[in-house]
């Protein structure tokens, strides 16, 4: 088993490497980059340049210093030369595309993510401070996810073919059907403020009073604030983990030991609970990371930027509209780090949960 981990965590480094690539190409063709952003923002703001050394004149002398073809960046004509400099200095964008991407490497390599270029604070102190939340916002939706799902799937497991089975089945494929975001809406416009009811709050995860509350009203505010959220999240993990729980006990329903144990005797809740469960749960508990990881990172963009939650999946959206690199290559960097670690995680649960299984000489 320590051979076939140590080949795994090897295989991040190009998996890594290769992820780094790809998005520093991209981004070398997709327009609009933070130069052009910072740009933008002054050409709207008017005069910006008042305190800029050696900047005199109207906008016809700016023109003669830069003129409409000796700029690569739109919307840069009738400004200094040397603004436009020391904006690509600042950005790092000086440098040719090979050294930047060596140096990011090389940086990244060692945890340094950089600075963010809109927000004036380390990327990783950033992450750090959004990740709460949607660590908060998987982990619950992750558990009520099990807590609905296994009891479900066991039912449906033996009532198969029944009339329970037929409409639970029905219910769990139309919510599979239905997109987190679309669904996000309904929840808003059912019970948040929208044509209906004012039940629970629109936006944020705590109220504005949140420190003056006692230690039992911050719980219940907490709760109420995340309740639309997580339900939102939960609806597509709750679907797949019930039918796999579903099929993996009917497997081992239908298996020869099962029928052995009827035979002794054994009542079918012994049958179900004493032999069948243990086996048929071993997929679903060591899928628990992958599970969580799921909902984490395909959930909470959408999620959080609905119910206005200051989460990971916000900071990525915000930074993919700003043009903001250094966070958007630094969480895409953690991200497929977390991923891939935890594949290596789920592999490990299903050595703990059965230690039947190998995977070394499943590779032999």
């Amino acid at each position: 088993m320590a051979a076939y981990i140590l080949r795994r965590l090897l295989l991040i480094i190009p998996t890594l490497l290769g992820i780094m690539v790809v998005n520093f190409v991209l981004v070398q063709f997709v327009p609009g980059g933070p130069i052009e952003q910072v740009l933008a923002n002054i050409q709207g703001q008017g005069d910006a340049f008042g305190g800029f050394a050696g900047q005199q004149g109207t906008d016809a002398a700016n023109t003669e210093l830069l003129g409409p073809g000796d700029s690569q960046y739109i919307g840069a004509q009738g400004l200094p030369p040397e603004f436009i400099e020391q904006l690509e200095r600042e950005f790092g964008f000086d440098k040719p595309p090979l050294e930047r991407f060596l140096n990011m490497v090389w940086n990244y390599a060692r945890f340094d993510f950089g600075e963010s270029y809109f927000r004036s604070i380390d990327v990783t102190d950033l992450v750090l401070e959004k990740m709460p939340v949607s660590i908060s916002l998987g982990l619950w939706s992750t558990l009520i996810a099990y807590l609905v799902s296994i009891p479900l799937g066991i039912r449906k497991a033996v009532r198969d073919g029944t009339s329970f089975d037929t409409w639970t089945s029905a219910l769990i494929i139309v919510a599979y059907a239905i997109p987190g975001f679309l669904f996000a809406i309904l929840l808003l416009v059912l019970f948040a403020g929208g044509s209906y009811f004012q039940i629970f709050p629109l936006r944020g995860l705590t109220s504005d009073n949140w420190d003056q509350l006692s230690l039992l009203g911050k719980i219940g505010d907490y709760f109420w604030h995340i309740a639309l959220p997580v339900t939102a999240s939960t609806i597509a993990a709750f679907a797949t983990l019930t039918l796999l729980t579903k099929n993996s006990f009917l497997d081992e329903i239908k298996k020869q030991y099962v029928m052995t144990a009827r035979a002794k005797g054994l009542s079918e809740r012994g049958v179900l609970y004493g032999h069948v469960f243990r086996n048929a749960m071993l997929i679903i508990i060591a899928g628990f990371p992958a599970v969580f990881i799921g909902v984490f990172f395909t959930g909470s963009l959408i999620i959080e930027t609905i119910f206005s939650l200051d989460g990971l999946g916000r900071l990525g959206f915000e930074a993919a509209v700003q043009r903001d690199y250094p966070v958007i290559f630094g969480t895409l960097y953690l991200f497929g780090l977390i991923g891939l670690v935890v594949n290596i995680l789920s592999d490990l649960m299903y050595v703990i949960v059965d230690p039947r299984i190998d995977f070394e000489k499943r590779e032999g």
